[in-house]
């Protein structure tokens, strides 16, 4: 049974920070394209950052580049995503999502739709 269980989120002020973190299990995660995804209310799912399956390659987009870092640790299985500086437009829903690779691993130099897995969702909500 593949599961993705998104934790960490919460309601915070601006300027603040949290860290999500991404459970998983059910697939061969070290292999894997990792990305965060996340959607408020009204919005289409708005592509956050991906990862490659060794760590060593990450894209962001515009909106949060600077602020938010992605990571993993494939030990764990889990997946990560720091969010410093946080602003009111930062509030949504993030999930994580997974692409399973071939075993030489895997790496997006877009954060590309073609996700496989996706979790139910951390609500990050964040007030002025």
């Amino acid at each position: 049974l593949v599961q993705l269980v998104e934790s960490g989120g919460g309601s915070v002020q601006a300027g603040g920070s949290l860290r999500l973190s991404c459970a998983a299990s059910g697939f061969t995660f070290s292999t894997s394209c990792m990305f965060w995804f996340r959607q408020a209310p009204g919005k289409e799912r708005e592509g956050v950052a991906t990862i490659s399956s060794g760590g060593t390659f990450t894209v962001y987009a515009d909106s949060v580049k600077g602020r938010f870092t992605i990571s993993r640790d494939n030990a764990k299985n889990t997946l990560y995503l720091q969010m410093n500086s946080l602003k009111v437009e930062d509030t949504a829903m993030y999930f994580c999502t997974a692409r399973p690779g071939p075993p030489g691993g895997c790496i997006r130099t877009r954060i590309s739709n073609d996700w496989t897995y996706s979790g139910q969702g951390t609500q990050v909500t964040v007030s002025s």
